[in-house]
């Protein structure tokens, strides 16, 4: 029988807040995790900051708090590690939203994924670890409402209650596969990438549709206006694009393009509460369309045919180390890191180095092999060893 759990301390005050620092400032490591609201608004935003210590569970209210800057040092601090599961898109949150940086890391996931556990989501590694299940009813929450109730609040602080004790048992593991170093420098990776951002690469984002480069020019052209016409949509509703009108429908319609209620209505291939609530919006986009010139095509890695043969052949590469280690492809080589190095084609041992920092530890044990399969595509380079 578990024993039941002390009522998390939900900080909605500045005072509160600045107390709460000076607590987790005596630390040496805290569990950290966001909730957002990307299910239920156009522009997501974190609506709440989940802090564990050994002893206790913090819930911080940014919705409510019109200050978080006195959290920033305790997450910059060089002395305190922050421990999160799947940490990638909590960084990427917490930069964007409040500038927060936030070093150094623990990542669990990357741990077991570094490890090579089949089962990484953190309800199946609580349950495996400590016989605790997550209430999945809650994974869809609105975490934009207030207030919210007692049993999202329970929820919450149950995302990083355990997260500590997890992550005392994943470095336990680390030490024994000697695998310590390298996920470490994964986290600090996952880390700096935080900073970053995203890369934007100037192409009208309705490319980012799948399978929108297959569409001709009048099809890629009414898809454009289709894209435009939903995102307006979600933004008047305050919606995510996808409540709208789904990618798939957006396909759908660029191909078929309708020009009348009649032709819409034959369109089985989207739903036909979609058709009948946002016909006439579609059928003007698709008009609209038809009259526009074709779209540019995409620029970036499509275009350069050499760099793509190198990303293959080290796709394959990876795929074969990763097999035989028991591990993802990207546990070899994040997916990232193979593009830039086959997009730069590095030329010897101290390029490459550059490439994959702060990776060290698959630098040492790949790096004559990446620069091998890069030879395969191009053939001899003299590389040097």
């Amino acid at each position: 029988m578990h024993v039941p759990l002390s009522p998390p301390q939900v900080v909605t005050t500045g005072s509160g807040l600045r107390d709460l620092v000076t607590e987790l400032q005596r630390h040496d490591r805290l569990a950290v995790d966001t909730e957002s609201n990307s299910l239920h608004a156009y522009q997501e935003r974190v609506c709440l900051i989940q802090v564990s210590t050994p002893e206790a569970d913090f819930l911080i209210d940014p919705l409510i708090l019109s200050d978080l800057h006195p959290l920033s040092p305790v997450l910059a601090d060089p002395q305190i590690e922050k421990v999160f599961h799947a940490a990638e898109y909590d960084l990427a949150c917490l930069h964007r939203d409040f500038g927060f940086e936030v070093a150094p890391i623990f990542d669990t996931r990357v741990a077991v994924r570094t490890l090579g556990h089949p089962r990484t989501g953190l309800g199946d590694l609580l349950e495996e670890a400590f016989g605790v299940r997550l209430d999945k009813r809650h994974q869809r929450a609105n975490w934009g409402k207030r207030p919210l109730p007692p049993s999202l609040l329970d929820y919450a602080r149950l995302d990083t209650h355990y997260l500590l004790a997890l992550r005392d048992r994943l470095a336990a593991e680390l030490e024994v596969a000697g695998r310590v170093d390298e996920a470490s420098e994964e986290c600090l990776r996952l880390s700096r990438a935080a900073l970053v951002g995203t890369p934007q690469n100037g192409d009208d984002p309705f490319w980012k549709v799948a399978n929108a480069r297959r569409l001709n020019g009048s099809q890629a052209a009414v898809l454009r206006e289709l894209y435009r016409m939903r995102d307006q949509e979600a933004r008047r509703r305050d919606c995510p694009p996808f409540k709208i009108m789904s990618d798939s429908s957006l396909m759908s319609l660029a191909q078929a393009s309708p020009r009348s209620r009649r032709a819409l209505e034959r369109l089985d291939s989207v739903p036909s509460s979609t058709r009948s609530r946002h016909a006439d919006s579609i059928l003007a986009a698709v008009e609209r369309g038809l009259a526009a010139p074709p779209p540019s095509r995409p620029s970036g890695r499509g275009q350069d045919e050499a760099a793509q043969v190198r990303f293959q052949r080290l796709r394959e590469w990876r795929r074969r180390v990763a097999e035989t280690r028991g591990v993802e492809s990207d546990v070899i080589l994040p997916r990232e890191v193979t593009w830039e190095i086959a997009r730069t084609n590095p030329r010897g041992l101290e390029a490459l180095h550059d490439l994959m920092a702060p990776l060290e530890t698959r630098f040492q044990a790949y790096g004559r092999a990446i620069l091998t399969a890069l030879d395969s595509t191009d053939g001899p380079t003299g590389h040097t060893a």
